[in-house]
């Protein structure tokens, strides 16, 4: 009984030891507590980029026969009938396989400032300031040409159905500080060896990539941000499409029916539909001119202008 007493007295009296005081946070377990931040978002970047042996790349075409792309040169400025222009040669892997397929000055061969590019029947044809040129697809030996009567800026070039080749005039000329209009806004159309204007007038708006699809003419322009619908011809077709931004360059139509167009106001290249909406695939790609699509593996192909550069870019 005393025993119990005795034990229980510091509890009756009060006379009992404080509790001690809970550690301070450990700095480093605070840091654990926190919550984690979120990962880095990662941009996406190309599969492939060239730069060796470019020079001002205009267009990338993709020679699905050859599995290559291939890549006009301007090798200057855009205007200057300089004959040092020339055409390469690029395997899908990045590697040159001819840095000068086609090379003005050489081998008879005059080549100025080429830009848009078509292939048909084993002929390369390239838009060249106002002159069409054809070039044997295999050798590079020239075949001939065709002069397109008052055109200033030649542009892009499409390979259409019934041996058709489509090409723009984008109607510009070098002015004192940068490219001034010339009103020669055009759509020609080759047959037979002979150039005719489609359509013409400045309301074109400085017309850039040609395309032909469901049996209509597609137009995007450099002038605006305007994707045009045209019959065979000439004649405007539906609603014309507005898209994002404007400077558009390059057009391709992928197998499901979208279309990319790159824009040089935005950077980037847009896909979507005629009379639909157009959101970037790819961004932040400066000065993206005539696009190009490798159907074997699903890439965008895109010549940087500005940066002497190709780049592929994979779709999803």
């Amino acid at each position: 009984m005393l025993t119990a007493l005795a034990l229980a007295l510091p509890l009756l009296t009060g006379d009992v030891a404080p509790p001690k005081p809970a550690p301070a946070p450990d700095k480093a377990d605070a840091k654990k507590a926190e919550p984690a931040k979120p990962p880095a978002e990662v941009k996406p970047a190309p599969v492939m980029t060239v730069k060796e042996g470019l020079a001002t790349p205009e267009s990338v075409l993709y020679d699905a026969e050859a599995d290559v792309y291939l890549v006009s040169n301007i090798n200057g400025t855009p205007l200057a009938k300089d004959n040092n222009g020339y055409i390469s040669v690029l395997s899908p892997d990045g590697a040159v396989v001819n840095a000068k397929l086609v090379e003005g000055g050489q081998k008879g061969v005059t080549l100025n400032a080429p830009k848009g590019l078509a292939l048909a029947g084993g002929v390369l044809y390239v838009a060249d300031i106002d002159t069409v040129r054809m070039f044997d697809r295999a050798t590079g030996a020239p075949k001939g040409e065709v002069k397109l009567p008052g055109a200033t800026f030649a542009n892009d070039v499409f390979a259409g159905e019934g041996g058709k080749v489509y090409v723009t005039d984008s109607g510009l000329k070098q002015g004192a500080k940068d490219f001034e209009p010339t009103g020669t806004d055009a759509l020609y159309v080759i047959e037979k060896g002979k150039a005719k204007a489609l359509v013409k007038g400045k309301d074109l708006g400085k017309p850039n990539g040609v395309v032909e699809s469901g049996g209509a003419l597609y137009l995007v322009n450099f002038g605006n941000e305007e994707l045009w619908a045209l019959d065979a011809k000439g004649k405007k077709k539906g609603a014309v499409t507005k898209l994002p931004q404007g400077g558009l360059d390059g057009v391709v139509v992928l197998p499901g029916g979208d279309f990319l167009v790159s824009s040089w106001a935005a950077s980037a290249v847009f896909q979507g539909k005629p009379g639909g909406e157009f959101k970037p695939v790819v961004s932040d790609v400066a000065a993206p001119a005539d696009i190009g699509y490798d159907s074997k593996r699903n890439r965008l192909l895109v010549p940087r202008f500005m940066a002497s550069a190709v780049e592929a870019w994979q779709l999803k």
